[in-house]
């Protein structure tokens, strides 16, 4: 039982806001690509396994992180009680326990259409190299983004077996909602993070975190809105819309204090909801 906690711990299962905003764009992408006038039983079962990729992929990528940023986490309050940083979990068998998680969602990717497979086989070394970012530049969330939504075109493509210009629109808005809200999560480390030398969006816009957030955040509404008009969505559409974009502005924005760590929790875990939003106003939308 005690190894089956630690592994718990050791891939964030018990918060869920990671793997559920890894899935939300997984099923915006399935959702503008699907015609609802087919079996509506492919669409819940593709639902179901990039949810299973999601959640089998980012416990994947904690541990992967945890395995590089191990020193550093042992130095920053949040983190320094992660199994793998108090050495509770070996990196040899946090490494064994990745790649296990790794094939498993290897074998659900190939229920899915070659070209598909294809994308998301490629996109493998982007998906792990997330923590050395931190080193690198202070845009990490900007690569994290680009991997974080990637699956925003892998369920379009499980749909349509091709690219098109209205998954790249929404991808784009998608990023910038990452980018967002990560930079808001990223606050709540800022001091530790300062210290040590790690790098991020939180830290070079730390002094104007409002204006930054907002043209993001302003960029994803723009092309959700895009979106709609290019696919015709119906009126219903535009009312859910209005309340995600209320949802940004009242739950999140008008509540951002980069001095307060738990209130920078709790916005970032707002995006949950808001996942849920966007892809309530795409199926009532088109059906």
């Amino acid at each position: 039982m005690n190894q089956i906690n630690l592994f718990i711990e050791l891939t964030r299962l018990k918060k869920p806001v990671g793997f559920m905003l890894l899935f939300w764009p997984c099923s915006w992408g399935l959702t503008i690509a699907y015609d609802f006038n087919k079996e509506k039983i492919t669409y819940f079962f593709f639902l179901i396994l990039f949810f299973l990729g999601a959640v089998l992929m980012r416990s994947a990528g904690c541990i992967v992180n945890d395995i590089v940023d191990r020193k550093f986490d042992k130095k920053v309050k949040r983190t320094k009680n992660r199994p793998i940083a108090t050495g509770k979990i070996s990196v040899l068998k946090g490494a064994i326990y990745a790649a296990i998680l790794c094939l498993i969602a290897l074998i659900i990717l190939l229920q899915f259409n070659n070209f598909t497979i294809f994308l998301a086989l490629i996109s493998m070394p982007l998906a792990f190299s997330y923590p050395l970012m931190k080193r690198l530049t202070y845009w990490p969330q900007l690569f994290l983004g680009i991997t974080f939504n990637y699956g925003l075109i892998l369920g379009w493509t499980s749909v349509e077996s091709q690219i098109d210009i209205i998954p790249f629109i929404f991808y784009f808005g998608a990023v910038c909602w990452t980018v967002g809200y990560d930079t808001i999560y990223g606050y709540q480390d800022i001091k530790d993070d300062e210290i040590i030398g790690l790098k991020s969006t939180s830290i070079k816009f730390k002094h104007s975190p409002i204006q930054f957030i907002s043209i993001f955040y302003f960029f994803f509404l723009i092309s959700l809105l895009t979106v709609g008009i290019f696919l015709k969505l119906n009126s219903f559409f535009y009312i859910v819309y209005l309340i995600i974009l209320l949802q940004m502005i009242f739950l999140q924005l008008k509540k951002i204090n980069i001095k307060h760590s738990h209130k920078c929790l709790e916005i970032f875990k707002s995006n949950n909801l808001l996942g849920f939003l966007v892809l309530f106003s795409l199926v009532i939308g088109k059906i």
